[in-house]
């Protein structure tokens, strides 16, 4: 329990500082791989330094969420920025890339608590009409060090070294251990906690196995989807999951508590949060590639292509948490999955005759839909549950966004690829008379990404590689529309629930008389 001493605008300084490491860490990264890469060497495992952050910060969400709630906020979180930090140490003096990639695992088990707790505790000290505001400013946060990560990446590997993208790390995260040390008072949990070990192994398992399988099927080779490997850790994973399933639901204190799912609200929250991180991803990891592929920028613009997107949707989620205590959960998200649904559906008409003033106008909208859906989905979930379980809400919250966005982002990619695929052997017909090695060389839309090899193809093919590779795009923005219709439909099942909603009983629907006021929400319909 925070005491009422609790210094709340220290703390909430403090938690800003942690998040803007955390959301720092991975746009720094983008920017300086390549030249991590080259002095390290091991190129085949570059995927794998964010691959790896990826698998053990969202497997450890729910497990930190939960031990949050058992043992309290600030321990917990001091726990994760101390081994997030340890990582970002090791990171630093890392001799090879697998070194590397071994250290940032151990940063991302400290950054699958940042976040999470950070608005678990966001939670416990804000009233509830305040939250969305607080929440607004928090995404704000977040989308300014999406926007300035890149130039910051570029800026050190130029002029300072490689390293610095994780010594930055280590002020800003003893500034915020130091103030959350001494401003947030709380008091100890009484009674002797039992931890539900297995659960946490099955769970752990099950989300590695599986999306390591997605990582391997997502890779260059779409092929790879029905190797023995990738079988068997699908496989895998599903019988794990079905474990814990098991597990927790004879577990005394559950990682897990399945009796969340039972809220109606929850249940619509983690869905419409799994698809509105698909959609986000796909954008994010498509566009650029657009730009390159087909308008030709240079891939150091094709970094910062996005940043109008990023602005549209930091705006958005301002203006959601200022007005959140207005209307409903639900109304939000239905304009969010509208906008990004539109956003989508003119994604998926450009070609490439297609300016870049109309892309920046569609990645407005896209970003002002995925706005004003962001702020919405925590503030639910820590309105839905009482005290003891908003650790253990807030953190699936997040973990569905992490599951959302891997898996989008591979089925995009598949969908992608398959398309461009067969796409391709009409070129070996039209140009059979460049012959066959130079054609393979030249009919490939990895050298539509390549400066030198762009400029010396053949105008007539440029241009078919162009629509080959436009085509591709096109499936993965209709998929976005899919996307979008979906969490629009789990949109719906929110209920008239909003921000003056009392806490929801974990056994219970949301929207129920029994746990709503009736002055500030309706039937729940």
């Amino acid at each position: 329990m925070i005491k009422d001493k609790t210094n709340v605008t220290l703390v909430m300084a403090g938690l800003l500082l942690g998040m803007l490491i955390s959301t720092l860490d991975q746009t720094i990264m983008a920017t300086a791989m390549p030249t991590v890469a080259r002095e390290l060497g091991g190129l085949s495992l570059y995927s794998w330094v964010f691959s790896i952050y990826m698998l053990t910060s969202t497997t450890s969400m729910p497990i930190f969420g939960k031990l949050a709630d058992l043992y309290g906020r600030k321990r917990l979180y001091i726990i994760g920025m101390g081994l997030f930090m340890l990582g970002s140490v090791l990171c630093s003096f890392s001799t090879g890339m697998l070194e590397l990639v071994i250290f940032r695992g151990l940063q991302g088990l400290g950054a699958g608590a940042l976040m999470p707790l950070s608005i678990t505790i966001i939670g416990d000290l804000v009233p509830l009409e305040k939250r969305g505001r607080i929440q607004g400013i928090f995404a704000g946060l977040t989308t300014l060090a999406n926007v300035i990560g890149p130039a910051l990446g570029g800026l050190f590997v130029q002029y300072l070294s490689w390293q610095w993208v994780f010594y930055i790390n280590l002020p800003i995260g003893l500034a915020a251990i130091g103030i959350i040390l001494t401003s947030m008072k709380e008091s100890k949990m009484a009674g002797k906690r039992s931890i539900d070990w297995f659960g946490a192994l099955t769970l752990s398992g099950s989300v590695v196995t599986i999306l390591l399988a997605l990582v391997l099927g997502g890779g260059d080779q779409p092929q790879s989807w029905g190797s023995a490997q990738v079988t068997g850790l699908f496989t895998a994973g599903a019988a794990l999951l079905g474990v814990f399933l098991w597990v927790e639901s004879k577990a005394k204190e559950p990682i897990i508590p399945l009796q969340l799912f039972r809220n109606r609200l929850l249940s619509a929250t983690f869905i419409v949060a799994f698809f509105m991180s698909a959609g986000m991803f796909g954008a994010v990891s498509y566009i650029p590639l657009y730009v390159q592929g087909v308008v030709g920028v240079s891939p150091a613009a094709a970094g910062y292509i996005l940043t109008p997107m990023m602005v549209a949707l930091g705006a958005a989620v301002v203006i959601t948490g200022r007005l959140l205590h207005r209307t409903t959960y639900r109304a939000f998200n239905l304009l969010g999955m509208t906008l990004m649904g539109l956003g989508f559906g003119l994604l998926a008409t450009m070609s490439t005759d297609t300016g870049m003033p109309l892309v920046i106008v569609y990645m407005v909208l896209t970003g002002l839909g995925i706005g004003f859906i962001i702020p919405t989905l925590n503030t639910a979930a820590i309105g839905a549950v009482g005290k003891e379980r908003r650790g253990v809400a807030t953190s699936l919250v997040q973990f569905s966004r992490s599951i959302g966005g891997t898996i989008g982002v591979s089925v995009l990619g598949v969908l992608m690829t398959g398309r461009m695929a067969a796409g391709m052997p009409g070129l070996g017909e039209r140009f059979a008379a460049l012959g066959a090695d130079k054609l393979r060389a030249y009919a490939d839309p990895q050298a539509l990404l390549d400066g030198s090899m762009r400029v010396s193809l053949p105008a007539d093919l440029l241009r078919d590689l162009q629509n080959v590779f436009t085509q591709g795009i096109h499936t993965v923005f209709i998929a976005g529309i899919v996307i979008a219709v979906v969490g629009l439909a789990a949109s719906l099942f929110m209920g008239t629930d909003r921000m003056m909603s009392k806490p929801v009983s974990p056994g219970t629907s949301a929207g129920g008389a029994s746990s709503v006021d009736s002055t500030t929400a309706g039937s729940g319909n």
